[in-house]
């Protein structure tokens, strides 16, 4: 028994999310005996580590197998563990395409959130650190945007505390930041397309205007949470973190 993967299971299962440069996390990102440990050890409880190379984070989900023995065991199919109303998950939804996906573009050609232009040598750099690429949107612009398709200002302002208390996002004023599980916990194979080319394709036409700088001072509510546990891995797991 290794006592390192042990100290980092329950490290994960205290604190829910460590951050990818983490002694013991870069060790099971690099290390494949090690992983294959960690990963075992997981696997004997219906768990599985979930990481991809854009979040700073990496955390624990449900491996697909046990998904029907926990969600399934009432009539209707419980699709989160995290309490959110139908309004609730589309703005979860909302808030992963006008924040991740950007992102995810910005780290992907190498441009950091300040960056007025690309770098022609940037794809030689190593692929930016999600909080030197995540640019936070307006609270304002979203509540404008959105808040009469998601249930107005007194129900989101709701729906926006509970996706704070869980790791989704964090709130500096009136800006809207990515928070550890937001870039984790979706699946952005699967709803990509769906967003960019249906219910949000009206949004990402617009000019980003009202995007804001990390630093600076509607969607159709039956969507469900989609787990990405690594954009390279077939095997998918559930949306619960532990």
């Amino acid at each position: 028994m290794n006592d390192d993967s042990q100290i980092l299971i329950a490290r994960l299962l205290t604190h829910q999310t460590l951050r990818r440069d983490e002694k013991l996390v870069k060790r099971v990102l690099s290390d494949e005996l090690f992983r294959a440990e960690v990963d075992a050890r997981l696997l004997a409880c219906g768990l599985k580590l979930l990481d991809n190379v854009y979040a700073d984070h990496v955390t624990l989900a449900l491996t697909r197998t046990i998904e029907p023995k926990i969600f399934g065991a009432r009539d209707v199919w419980q699709n989160n563990n995290f309490g959110l109303a139908r309004d609730g998950v589309a703005l979860l939804v909302v808030l992963w395409a006008q924040i991740i996906l950007p992102k995810r573009e910005r780290q992907e050609t190498h441009q950091h959130a300040d960056d007025d232009q690309n770098d022609m040598f940037g794809t030689e750099k190593p692929l930016p650190r999600a909080e030197d690429t995540s640019i936070g949107i307006s609270y304002k612009a979203l509540l404008s945007d959105f808040g009469d398709k998601l249930g107005k200002k007194t129900r989101m302002d709701m729906n926006l505390g509970t996706l704070a208390k869980l790791g989704f996002i964090e709130r500096r004023g009136d800006v809207l930041l990515e928070g550890p599980l937001l870039d984790l916990m979706m699946d952005t194979d699967v709803l990509k397309e769906r967003i960019i080319n249906g219910a949000l394709a009206d949004v990402f036409k617009r000019a980003p205007a009202r995007l804001v700088a990390v630093g600076d001072p509607l969607l159709d509510a039956d969507a469900d949470l989609a787990v990405d546990t690594d954009d390279t891995d077939d095997d998918t797991s559930s949306d619960i973190p532990h």
